[in-house]
């Protein structure tokens, strides 16, 4: 069942969402050579109870960690750690799910470090996902079909030449992390439950270099490119209103 958000349960999504891209708005800032995905989740863990967000990772399913960072062919999940630094040219891709007042939001974006020209084959894949994320978010009004978002996100991703992950998908999102419904990357439109008014969702393409197998590593968590390709990993919670879809973790112009 697809819950339905209150007022109530939207102001302090809003709330989740405002403080959460505020966080990420300070990443750049810290993102040099040699520092460590542990330090970077200890800022992200800092950052969080400064501006009264609770983190939902931490303790889900016996992850000890505030954020995910995933570097280059790692996908989402990567887990944080000590022995893990950073070069230049990484691409990093940083998760992280929080509440304010017991309602969540989640967010996930793209970071280079120390960037040149170089890069521009990962600018591009980066780009292609967030406009994926785009036009499936244009799809997340109300009327439309669940699988109208996910083939509006598999058509940009594959018309660029880009694998989209099958393994791994979007969700609900509420007073808990993963609510249903899940929001595959792909498939057929026209398809799965109608959208309706106060529907908050999570919307996060993964998409390839190469093929769009992937695996876990034996950490339990870090998901990987079974060809070694790059990935890129974008992510929004949104708000289906009856004026269209509201953006609730990008600041609004």
């Amino acid at each position: 069942m697809i819950l339905i958000k209150n007022k109530a349960s939207i102001i302090k999504m809003e709330v989740a969402g405002k403080l959460l891209s505020s966080l990420f708005d300070d990443i750049d800032g810290i993102l040099k050579s040699g520092i460590t995905t542990a330090d970077i989740d200890n800022w992200v863990d800092l950052e969080l109870k400064k501006r009264g967000l609770v983190s939902k990772t931490k303790g889900y399913m016996g992850y000890q960690h505030s954020s995910c960072i995933s570097v280059n062919d790692e996908v989402v999940h990567g887990v944080p750690s000590k022995k893990k630094s950073l070069k230049r040219g990484d691409l990093v891709k940083i998760d992280v799910c929080a509440s304010w007042k017991g309602y969540c939001a989640d967010m996930a974006r793209c970071f280079f470090v120390e960037v040149d020209d170089s890069q521009q084959k990962a600018f591009k894949m980066v780009d292609v996902a967030t406009r994926a994320l785009f036009a499936g978010v244009g799809m997340a009004v109300v009327g439309n079909r669940l699988s109208d978002i996910s083939a509006a996100i598999q058509r940009v991703v594959e018309e660029e030449g880009y694998g989209i992950v099958r393994d791994f998908a979007g969700h609900g999102i509420g007073k808990s992390m993963h609510e249903e419904p899940e929001i595959l990357n792909y498939g057929e439109p026209g398809k799965g439950p109608i959208l309706r008014a106060g529907m908050t969702f999570a919307i996060e393409p993964m998409i390839t270099e190469g093929g769009y197998q992937v695996y876990v590593e034996n950490d339990g968590w870090t998901v990987k490119t079974e060809d070694k390709s790059w990935a890129a990993h974008v992510e929004d919670t949104i708000l289906i209103t009856d004026n269209g879809p509201v953006f609730l973790t990008r600041q609004q112009n």
